[in-house]
């Protein structure tokens, strides 16, 4: 099967330090951000977003992981557990499908009253089934319910995104 690329290493990468300008707009005033990355490839995206906020600000960033089956997604483990009351969570994944992998990413913040939650996505599909609009976003395509987005990630680094 052909890939068809959406996104280089370098664009992703250029992509990245437009939304962590944005985060900083969005934020003023913020000393503190929870970047919660979803497991595997939304991990590495926050982690990516995590070193380029750090470049670019002083601001302190907190990296944590949410893990959960997303076919049957009932137990959502997040890694490691604080307490997010007060705090700005930004919840990161690599592509936007149905929006019900974001949705139930949600859920274990609900129990705390966290002071904002943000979503964050690198591409964001225009077919959702869920409604999940992210606040930030590198890519918007417009696709059929046929196509799949996939992020490909190695060694800790986005080597690019393709639509199959």
């Amino acid at each position: 099967m052909e890939k068809k690329y959406i996104l280089t290493s370098a664009a992703a990468v250029m992509k990245l330090r437009r939304i962590a300008y944005e985060i900083l707009e969005n934020n003023r005033g913020e000393t503190h951000l929870i970047l919660a990355g979803i497991q595997d490839s939304g991990f590495v995206v926050a982690q990516q977003l995590k070193a380029v906020l750090g470049e670019i600000s002083n601001i302190s960033t907190e990296l944590i992981t949410i893990s959960f089956d997303k076919k049957h997604p009932s137990a959502i483990d997040v890694s490691p557990k604080t307490d997010f009351t007060d705090k700005v969570i930004i919840i990161i994944d690599d592509v936007t499908n149905s929006g019900k992998t974001l949705l139930y990413a949600l859920k274990p913040f609900l129990e705390y009253y966290p002071r904002k939650i943000q979503t964050l996505v690198l591409v964001e599909r225009s077919h959702k089934t869920y409604p999940i609009h992210p606040d930030y976003v590198g890519l918007t395509l417009a696709t059929t319910l046929q196509d799949h987005i996939y992020v490909e990630v190695e060694d800790n680094e986005i080597t690019g995104a393709y639509l199959v």
